[in-house]
């Protein structure tokens, strides 16, 4: 049986192809070795080592400080957020950088009902739960601005005594107010805002 030529030039070219590729071997990228065990080659070799750093190695980029001065300034501890009623307003200073105080933060402004809680705090239950994740539980005191996180409130505590530590209270702030001030915060249509950022 005869094949067409066309056939025979292709198989060929096919096998000139095949064979100058194996007799190149595998192709090596610049800068690497070539196979299990290749000895490096001068293409592969390591730089070879200089007296002193690399300009690029010493110098800082040109936001470096720029940057390292935002995550700084990123810091939400100190700021001041104010609760306002008809009769009040109490100031809460920010204690901690944490992931619920940040997703308390990101929420105001808002309008919130204070209510009294068993002689012990002025409550306010925010609109959704905030991001617990990475926030330490707290020892609350008096003074004490709290997330409580099975009810998804705030709480104002004038009367810690007796309460411990719990996962459950989560620190935001403190707060400096008597009692007669808390009492005439309590109401419908408390509003809540940042006042002060750090």
């Amino acid at each position: 049986m005869r094949l067409p030529k066309f056939s025979l030039v292709a198989a060929a070219a096919m096998l000139s192809l095949l064979a100058a590729c194996s007799s190149a071997g595998p192709t090596a990228q610049p800068g690497t070795a070539s196979g299990p065990g290749a000895a490096a080659t001068p293409s592969s070799a390591p730089p070879a080592p200089s007296d002193g750093p690399s300009p690029a190695a010493s110098a800082p980029g040109p936001g470096a400080d720029a940057a390292e001065g935002d995550a700084a300034d990123d810091d939400v501890a100190g700021t001041i957020v104010r609760f306002t009623s008809d009769d009040a307003q109490v100031d809460v200073t920010i204690g901690e950088d944490t992931p619920a105080v940040r997703d308390f933060l990101s929420m105001l402004p808002l309008t919130l009902d204070v209510e009294e809680l068993s002689g012990r705090e002025k409550i306010a239950y925010l609109p959704r739960e905030l991001d617990l994740e990475g926030t330490p539980g707290s020892d609350p005191e008096d003074g004490d601005l709290i997330y409580y996180t099975p009810w998804g409130n705030l709480g104002f505590y004038y009367n810690a005594s007796g309460i411990e530590y719990s996962d459950q209270t989560l620190h935001l702030g403190t707060y400096e107010a008597s009692r007669d001030e808390l009492d005439r915060l309590e109401g419908p249509g408390v509003t809540i805002e940042v006042v002060r950022e750090r």
